[in-house]
């Protein structure tokens, strides 16, 4: 496996296009609605949708690979900050005030800079050319990326959720990098 150093690199195309798919309106509920309801890893569909938008189109197989790759991380490290941000939202009455809200915030983006690892992690592990299988129907590629995520996962998927995702990532064009 390739090693990226995430701090001193420049962002990948990938992270970029997910900064760009979650700054669309509806995007950051749906990617919510998803992981609280079906267990969705966020990055791993946003990497579904990022590799549908390069031409690329992967099995549930290739999402159980992916995922096996990132999930020490992702339940070690992502999932622990987003659970100590959560808490600090309503900290205990005799720790509620400003230094629990700066705390708070910089989990927050403690939180962030991980998921960001995650995606360079991702970007570099498993590069567009090398993985899932040429879909040049950009739509359908992301869609049945969602579809091999879903199944992967043994789970149900909000509809509302997905179509919110599949249509603004339609708006934006991907670079392989």
């Amino acid at each position: 496996m390739q090693q990226t150093d995430a701090k001193s690199a420049s962002p990948s195309p990938f992270w970029t296009f997910s900064l760009s798919l979650y700054g669309k309106p509806g995007v950051p509920d749906a990617c919510l609605t998803l992981q609280d309801g079906s267990g969705v890893d966020v990055n791993l569909a946003l990497f579904g949708l990022y590799l549908g938008r390069t031409g690329r189109k992967l099995t549930s197989d290739e999402f159980r690979k992916i995922a096996q790759t990132t999930e020490p991380w992702r339940a070690g490290i992502v999932v622990s900050l987003r659970a100590a941000r959560r808490a600090l939202k309503e900290p205990p009455t005799a720790f509620d005030g400003p230094l629990a809200d700066a705390l708070r915030k910089s989990v927050k983006s403690s939180e962030l800079e991980a998921e960001r690892i995650q995606q360079e992690v991702l970007f570099v592990t498993f590069p567009a050319a090398s993985i899932g299988a040429a879909e040049p129907d950009l739509a359908k590629a992301c869609a049945e990326n969602l579809e091999a995520y879903r199944t992967y996962l043994g789970t149900t998927f909000n509809e509302a959720a997905v179509a919110t995702l599949l249509t603004q990532a339609e708006t934006i064009t991907a670079t392989k990098g």
